[in-house]
């Protein structure tokens, strides 16, 4: 049985209204004649500033000063500041959980490390070993791809990985720099969309097997679903630019469609309906999509309450969202009562969900 000793959440230092973001993604954007110069741009700008406006997004923290992203094009360069930047804001994430914790590092057994902004090798959470105090023998999995379903699959993992280990501890890092993906040429509805909603943070999860004392909520059950048709929906297109965004208008549709059946079946495989759960730990993949959850599961406006608190706050942090808003369940007031359930819930490419059931 896993159970979740801390889970903590970081943001960069530098913080922007919304109108802020928008404004100086247009700056950047080139404005090119042969593709209609200023009409094209100001349609473009006209639009981003709609999507911006009804994306529930009120501040979002950045890797960066704004005044530094026009010297950060191209794909290398990006990846470049994304290493410096990861590498500070894991690092901080990492020993904030084994403070929150109280558990020294050289007690980690596992480490899974998840992004979708950046490339590295050596992996992220190789290089902060050492800075870490980790032990040489700590068991890394680092993943890539899984993009905004990868803070509830890797509790997943981490269950996984202390399945027969009653006295192991695993260490989750969850580092995205969603603003270090700006593609500044592209006026697509995607990526003008994606610019409205993305923000850059990271989280770590510490958890524990039953031999290791511990009062935070037990992993009951996980469950990952692939559904099939979807591929070009949710992902990156990669080329020399980076990584470009794609991102269906279909994806609400595809919730309603799809996740409240599947929710409420491995619910149901634990004799729960969606009634029964006391906490929501839902990803903000944007107020279409909580919108859609919520009238599929039938949840009170409170249920998806820290989601859209977490959105407004710092936008979709990709895979460390999960990790801050299951912060926030966690230091409620009141928090979940003893033998409560709640749900992680997290979408991502593939089209894929991401399920795990929590018991405290």
């Amino acid at each position: 049985m896993t159970r979740i000793a801390a889970v903590h959440g970081v943001l960069p230092t530098h913080r922007y209204r919304q109108r802020e973001v928008v404004g100086a993604v247009a700056a950047l954007r080139p404005n090119r004649p042969e593709d209609g110069g200023g009409d094209r741009d100001g349609r473009a700008r006209a639009l981003a500033e709609r999507f911006a406006a009804g994306a529930g997004v009120e501040f979002r923290h950045l890797a960066f000063p704004l005044e530094r992203y026009p010297e950060l094009d191209g794909f290398g360069r990006a990846n470049d500041a994304w290493l410096e930047a990861a590498a500070e804001l894991a690092e901080r994430a990492a020993a904030g959980v084994l403070a929150d914790a109280q558990l020294p590092p050289e007690q980690v057994d596992f480490v899974v490390s998840t992004t979708v902004t950046g490339i590295a090798a050596p992996s992220l959470e190789a290089r902060l070993a050492p800075r870490l105090g980790l032990r040489p023998d700590v068991r890394r999995l680092p993943l890539f791809g899984l993009g905004c379903a990868g803070g509830a699959a890797g509790i997943a993992a981490l269950d996984d990985l202390l399945a027969g280990r009653p006295d192991g501890v695993a260490l989750l890092l969850a580092t995205e720099l969603c603003s270090l993906t700006l593609q500044r040429a592209d006026t697509s509805a995607a990526n003008l969309l994606a610019t409205a909603l993305f923000g850059d943070g990271a989280g770590a999860l510490l958890a524990v097997g039953d031999a290791v004392e511990c009062s935070g909520p037990e992993v009951v059950a996980t469950r990952s679903r692939l559904y099939p048709g979807t591929e070009r929906l949710l992902g990156w297109e990669v080329g020399d630019s980076g990584f470009r965004i794609l991102l269906g208008a279909e994806l609400p549709e595809l919730v309603r469609l799809f996740v409240g059946e599947e929710v409420s079946s491995f619910l149901a495989a634990h004799d729960l309906k969606p009634g029964d759960l006391t906490a929501w730990v839902c990803h903000p993949g944007g107020p279409r999509v909580l919108d859609a959850l919520q009238e599929e599961l039938a949840l009170p406006e409170a249920a998806l309450a820290h989601s859209r608190a977490s959105l407004a706050r710092c936008g979709n942090l990709s895979s460390a969202s999960v990790l801050h808003i299951l912060r926030d369940v966690l230091a409620a007031d009141p928090p979940p009562p003893p033998g409560s359930y709640g749900l992680v819930l997290a979408l991502g490419p593939g089209f894929a969900s991401e399920l795990v059931l929590l018991r405290w």
